[in-house]
């Protein structure tokens, strides 16, 4: 019984792996994907988010600083094959995850996200300082990661 769930999940695995758009490099790993999202999740408790692809080119261009969470199973691909160069030139890291459903799950939004960024600070209000140091630390070790990741794959 345990077995036939085990390859349920390895199928749908298997399906999100396809769906992948070629262009969705550097790609987070299981362990990696699962700290992105639970790092997109806290942030979306604090209100330290920016979703959508228009929301994300917006606060870009405006100098606001993060980290940039981008689905890797987006159709067509068109719709953000300008976020990775616009990432480049603000020197904000990026990552593809496998789905854009978990992302936006991950981000509290019922639609599935094409991208998300995370801030390091949230755009109204401030936060306590206990709560934005615990941020902070998740944000600096998935931002390492990735870093890591990225300068591996270059």
């Amino acid at each position: 019984m345990g077995s036939d769930s085990e390859t349920e999940k390895s199928q749908k695995d298997r399906k999100k792996m396809l769906a992948l758009a070629p262009i969705a490099k550097p790609l987070a790993g299981k362990k990696l994907c699962k700290r992105t999202l639970k790092l997109v999740r806290r942030a979306s408790e604090h209100k330290c988010l920016k979703r959508g692809v228009k929301e994300v080119v917006k606060s870009i261009r405006r100098g606001n600083k993060g980290l940039c969470i981008i689905a890797g199973n987006i159709s067509p691909i068109d719709v953000i094959t300008h976020v990775p160069i616009l990432c480049e030139e603000a020197d904000i890291p990026y990552i593809y995850v496998p789905s854009k459903e978990d992302l936006a799950i991950a981000g509290s939004t019922k639609r599935p996200t094409c991208c998300i960024l995370v801030l390091t600070k949230p755009t109204k209000g401030e936060l306590p300082q206990e709560e934005q140091e615990k941020l902070k630390a998740d944000y600096d070790q998935v931002v390492s990661d990735v870093s890591e990741l990225a300068s591996s794959l270059f």
